[in-house]
């Protein structure tokens, strides 16, 4: 318990004193993001939040490793490295959007794959085909999280509060199962959010950019990778990274479906149709809206402890009840007002 404060609080002072450096950087080449009609903020924002948070990560996890890095540690830190910097890229607006989904997010996935993690929900299922159908889950898996991630980071506070939620959870669990290398990274991940938030929250003074949100999607992807829970079955383990992972999911599919009910792309469309848009135009307003989806999380976290400790019949009991309360929350909020891409200046 000690050593996970430790590295949570490592984690978290570098993210929060090393945000203002990075800021005033930030300022200095001119790495900020402007106000444009799909947007929220209404002056400059600095960007390169992102770098501390990794900064913190990384320092975090050096300490309590003590310096001691596995060959699948090395490979989740080079891939999250690599997002980092075509999230950075991006900022800069040096790459087009595809090459991020296409090519920087298979390619992150393809060296966890090497390393050797992957998804283990089809081998002891399927034998013949198993492994096969698990690297394509995993590949679906990291790229699918890290790009929901990527579109969460659209409101103050809300993408470095989801992830750290996220990440509080997956270090319970680490810790309950003695997977020490997965305490640390989920430890030293909450540790570096929560510092970041200090100056993300609205009014934020500073955004992470695509750097961040690409970087804490990849581990948030990873950690749902490597936890292996104790005493729970196969059949129903892999439902807990989904349940932790509840939000930018759904969020993910509200966006999703209502772009292509649009004849939009859902991720070549941006706009102000997300989960945290809707609640707020509802009259929740942009901390309210937030602070919700803050609370959708700790629930989709309480429903994944649920069913650690539930039978199987149980757990697809709970399991189909979220997915049932989800499917009628995505059909209430399509009914609630949104700025359309036309009307935030994009093509429908």
């Amino acid at each position: 318990m000690l050593t996970t404060l430790f590295t949570v609080a490592v984690a978290l002072v570098a993210s929060l004193i090393l945000t203002v450096p990075v800021r005033r950087l930030a300022l200095q080449v001119g790495l900020v993001d402007q106000p444009a009609a799909r947007k929220i903020h209404l002056e400059p924002i600095p960007l390169l939040g992102g770098l501390a948070m990794y900064c913190g990560v990384i320092l975090a996890s050096v300490v309590s490793l003590h310096g001691k890095f596995e060959t699948q540690t090395v490979a989740i830190l080079a891939g999250a490295t690599l997002l980092g910097l075509v999230g950075l890229l991006d900022d800069r607006g040096l790459l087009h959007h595809q090459v991020k989904l296409f090519l920087a997010m298979p390619a992150a996935a393809l060296i966890l794959m090497v390393s050797g993690i992957h998804a283990d929900v089809f081998a002891g299922l399927v034998p013949k085909y198993g492994p096969a159908l698990d690297v394509v889950l995993t590949l679906f898996w990291v790229v699918g999280i890290t790009a929901a991630f990527s579109i969460l980071d659209h409101m103050d506070g809300l993408c470095a509060g989801v992830a750290a939620i996220g990440a509080a959870y997956f270090t319970l669990f680490a810790s309950l199962t003695g997977q020490t290398v997965v305490r640390v990274l989920a430890a030293a991940t909450l540790g570096a959010a929560v510092g970041f938030l200090r100056w993300n929250f609205k009014p934020a003074k500073i955004f992470m950019g695509d750097s961040g949100a690409m970087f804490l999607g990849f581990l948030m992807a990873t950690l749902g990778l490597k936890i292996r829970p104790i005493n729970v079955p196969h059949a129903t383990a892999w439902m807990l990274p989904v349940l932790i992972l509840v939000v930018p999911i759904f969020d993910t599919f509200l966006v999703s479906q209502s772009r292509l009910r649009r004849g939009l792309l859902p991720f070549a469309s941006p706009g102000k149709d997300h989960t945290a848009h809707r609640l707020s135009n509802l009259g929740f307003g942009q901390r309210g809206a937030v602070i919700l989806i803050y609370g959708l999380g700790c629930v989709g976290g309480v429903a994944a402890l649920l069913v650690s400790m539930s039978q199987v019949t149980i757990s697809y009991i709970l399991a189909g009840g979220v997915v049932l309360l989800a499917v009628i929350g995505a059909a209430m909020l399509e009914m609630a007002p949104f700025e359309s891409q036309r009307e935030a200046g994009k093509p429908s």
